[in-house]
């Protein structure tokens, strides 16, 4: 079944993970610009993009306004990932297996596990790597893993 719509989670995917604070307490995230291009791709094939994430900050409005992702769901905890992907799929008239969807920790597990097309970057924790079928990424976070994800979903590789 042909992907309708594409999510990804933030820290550990389209970052490194990593927390950064400023001696001032601002904090900054490292994006790479091959998963904004991924969005872009993903737009020109007619798919849809979403961001759930657990985190809720400004950082990531931002990034998600700057790629033009479709949604946005932060500050999804305790089942909320998959939650927030049902109301998509329900606003799309399209079901889970129509969506892919790449996370990296165990708060990823319950949404990773429904999806038709399920990855991960190289780094992501065993518990997530151990999901049956799921696509172990050459890349880690915040490497570009979202774009491998995109070409292999793009190129009827996934």
């Amino acid at each position: 079944m042909a992907i309708k719509l594409f999510l990804t989670d933030v820290d550990g995917v389209m970052t490194d993970g990593s927390m950064y604070y400023t001696e001032s307490g601002d904090e900054l995230k490292r994006f790479h610009t091959h998963d904004g291009m991924a969005f872009e791709l993903l737009r020109k094939a007619g798919i849809k993009t979403g961001i759930v994430t657990s985190e809720d900050t400004q950082i990531v409005a931002r990034r998600a306004a700057k790629i033009k992702a479709d949604y946005l769901y932060q500050g999804k905890r305790d089942g909320g990932k998959l939650a927030a992907a049902q109301q998509i799929c329900q606003e799309l008239n399209i079901g889970l297996e129509e969506v892919a969807y790449v996370g990296d920790d165990i708060n990823c597990f319950e949404l990773l596990s429904a999806v038709g097309i399920a990855a991960c970057p190289s780094n992501a924790v065993k518990a997530i790597k151990e999901i049956p079928n799921i696509i172990l990424l050459e890349k880690k976070g915040g490497d570009g893993a979202v774009r491998e994800f995109v070409e292999l979903i793009l190129n009827n590789n996934a």
